[in-house]
């Protein structure tokens, strides 16, 4: 049987530019490329988990505005349950994406239906016995906590993009996923950390000790937009497939490598099979 997920997020639509590079406060820069893509942390996850071979439900929030649809497109097409997603007055929740021409980025969200989702909407859809489910910071406190008093097994808390965490929230997560800045912006050290370096790879850190360490395979860097998305989603499906905690690092890594080196953020993120093959290179 495949693991299953419930991913509790964000749902978005991306408008991404890109550039030869990112322009300085007061620099208009002129020259990019434009696409419209469908992106969210949580659904970027919750398509990144179903194409590593999870069954995924999705609980958040669309608009009923012309990006409702572009927002819910890879995630019907990555066949995720979609049913628990709600549809409310106001906007889909948009980001606006520049990348230069190393692959770096500048990112602002305007939230629009993520800041709706609450604690009732978790808490009536999000039934059945889930092997896990995934949170990020891209939706309101309560809908959060909610989600991690309701997980009955495996709760990933991805705290990103960094913001502080309720103490309670921290301390029910069985994996806390970030970057240097989301870390130093939580309040205590979870018990078990993946902490992210970009190219340098990850970490796995126990009550602030390391125990696993792991580097991406090399890839020419196109868009991060999704890589921590993908690297996330793929260490919580390693670990439900029941595989070494090293062995799994190494394959998130290698998920995040994978999504750095295509443009967009869902249509960037890999498959199982993409996964194994660049590890074998």
């Amino acid at each position: 049987m495949p693991p299953s997920v419930c991913v509790v997020g964000s749902i978005n639509v991306d408008l991404v530019t890109t550039c030869e590079h990112l322009p300085r406060p007061g620099e208009t820069v002129t020259g990019g490329a434009f696409r419209i893509v469908p992106g969210g942390k949580g659904a970027n996850q919750a398509v990144a988990a179903a194409r590593l071979g999870a069954e995924v439900r999705m609980i958040g929030a669309v608009g009923h505005d012309s990006f409702a649809e572009l927002a819910l497109a890879e995630l019907d097409r990555a066949t995720v349950d979609v049913e628990r997603v709600k549809r409310v007055d106001g906007p889909t929740g948009v980001a606006t994406i520049l990348v230069d021409g190393t692959g770096e980025n500048q990112i602002v969200v305007s939230p629009g239906a993520n800041e709706t989702l609450a604690w009732e909407d978790v808490d009536g859809a999000s039934d059945g016995d889930y092997d896990a489910h995934i949170c990020q910071l891209e939706i309101p406190d309560d809908a959060i906590a909610s989600t991690a008093n309701r997980a009955e097994h495996f709760f990933c808390l991805n705290a990103a993009p960094a913001r502080p965490v309720p103490v309670e929230v921290l301390g029910r997560a069985d994996l806390v996923v970030v970057n240097r800045y989301e870390l130093d912006a939580l309040a205590e050290m979870p018990h078990l950390v993946a902490l992210t370096l970009g190219a340098e790879g990850a970490v796995l850190l126990e009550d602030g000790e390391e125990v696993a360490r792991a580097v991406p395979p090399e890839v020419e860097a196109v868009d991060g937009t999704a890589a921590g998305d993908a690297f996330t989603a793929c260490l919580v499906v390693s670990l439900l497939e029941g595989r070494e905690r090293e062995e799994a690092l190494r394959r998130a890594c290698a998920a995040g490598a994978l999504a750095a080196s295509r443009p967009g953020a869902q249509p960037s993120l890999p498959t199982a099979a993409e996964v194994d093959g660049i590890l074998r290179a």
